[in-house]
């Protein structure tokens, strides 16, 4: 199959989640045979990110970025204008590259495209965080996850004591974001990477046709992810990676354990992210911060953990990190929330430990040193497994002989 991957977070400096799983999707799909093209953005050299995107196929510089200008910041309000403006951008370079390809698939943060791709198109598109619904995509408000359904709360995410106005316009565009997200997944098939994500968008939009809608786990090369087998009398190590936020939780943890690591305990944390400053006033010999790594070196330092924690406070939509904890044999420490309590069935028997907070989940790792398992539990979740889901979906998206003159 021709297949056309597009992500806005390509290229990119330091590459995120997203961005490395659309790339893993990309070479898996290359090594299976495919002819595989990537489409991202073109306000960035690709050349100069190309060793970090580490994309094995043909890169297409399809569009500029797709969230600068609008001023929503000085203005203090979300504009009901700005994220359709640079959906029908997306769609539009889509669109104009579409013809001989048999699969368009979009990974990105901007749900509405597949509401301006032509209906013909073998258009298909995978959800991996809350923005179906949510602007800032994340659902994270004062320093704790938000439940709130209601458009007018959303404008306290774009300023602090939004008043009645900003409220109003604030409200105005999430009401049009979720009401064309909402046409955009009745248009073309998505994927959403878990049962949570899914639930959580038909509580906010209760009405949407979801007929179109699929749910797939992400995946890992589980020849890539190293066993774990720390070194006798080593130290034992606990491993944390992600962006350094607050929705992360990865400071709060750090801090919560500097006082409490005990003797012969060490703390490792790949990342970087706006709180990289009180990240780094926070190391010390058992607390070491690597900053950003590429994915060899965090799965590296696998082999001689003991333990991987996730603290996010947010709600992941699905969790990685903790995927490939787990097949690494790994005891994993994590929060009750979002999508993470699915991936149970992808480690043994209390392999994943779950706690509602972080002073649980600290109270919990330290209770007795983790051990790693010293035989593989659970499901598989390799990429093999993966591509034949979808690769099912992508057979039954329009022939190309129905789209191949549409640009």
């Amino acid at each position: 199959m021709k297949i056309l991957l597009i992500c806005e977070n390509i290229p990119a400096p330091q590459l995120g989640g997203l961005g490395k799983h659309v790339v893993a999707l990309g070479n898996a799909l290359l090594a299976a045979g495919h002819d595989v093209s990537l489409m991202g953005r073109s306000d960035l050299p690709y050349a100069d990110c190309a060793a970090e995107v580490g994309f094995n196929g043909p890169f297409i510089p399809g569009f500029g970025n797709p969230v600068k200008g609008w001023k929503e910041g000085p203005m203090g309000l979300f504009n009901p204008w700005k994220r359709p403006y640079f959906a029908r951008q997306i769609a539009q370079a889509i669109t104009a590259h579409a013809a001989g390809f048999d699969v368009l698939h979009y990974h990105g943060h901007h749900p509405m495209v597949a509401a301006y791709v032509p209906a013909g198109l073998p258009f298909i598109q995978t959800r991996h965080d809350q923005g179906s619904e949510c602007i800032t995509h994340m659902r994270f408000r004062g320093g704790d996850r938000c439940l709130a359904l209601d458009p007018r709360v959303c404008g306290q995410c774009a300023h602090p004591s939004p008043g009645v106005v900003r409220s109003a316009v604030s409200a105005m565009a999430v009401r049009r974001y979720r009401d064309e997200t909402a046409e955009a997944f009745a248009q073309h098939p998505v994927i959403f990477v878990s049962e949570f994500l899914r639930d959580a968008f038909v509580r906010a939009v209760p009405n949407a046709d979801m007929r179109k809608s699929h749910v797939m786990h992400n995946f890992v090369d589980e020849g890539r992810v190293p066993r774990a087998q720390p070194a006798p009398g080593a130290p034992l190590r606990v491993q944390v990676v992600g962006r350094l936020d607050g929705a992360k939780g990865i400071v709060a943890l750090a801090a919560r354990l500097a006082p409490r690591l005990p003797e012969g305990w060490e703390l490792h944390v790949y990342g970087d992210g706006p709180q990289r400053e009180e990240m780094r006033q926070l190391c010390s010999d058992r607390i070491r911060w690597h900053g950003h790594a590429h994915h060899a070196e965090v799965l590296a330092g696998l082999t001689q953990s003991s333990a991987v924690v996730v603290p996010s406070l947010w709600e992941e939509a699905f969790g990685l990190v903790t995927l490939e904890g787990l097949r690494a044999g790994l005891p994993c420490y994590a929060l009750a929330r979002g999508g993470t309590p699915e991936l149970v069935r992808y480690g043994a028997p209390g392999q994943l430990r779950l706690f509602d907070d972080l002073d649980a989940l600290v109270d919990g790792l330290l209770a007795e040193p983790p051990v790693p398992l010293t035989a593989l539990g659970g499901e598989s979740a390799d990429t093999e497994l993966r591509l034949a889901e979808l690769l099912d979906l992508y057979r039954r998206l329009p022939a190309r002989s129905v789209h191949a003159g549409a640009a």
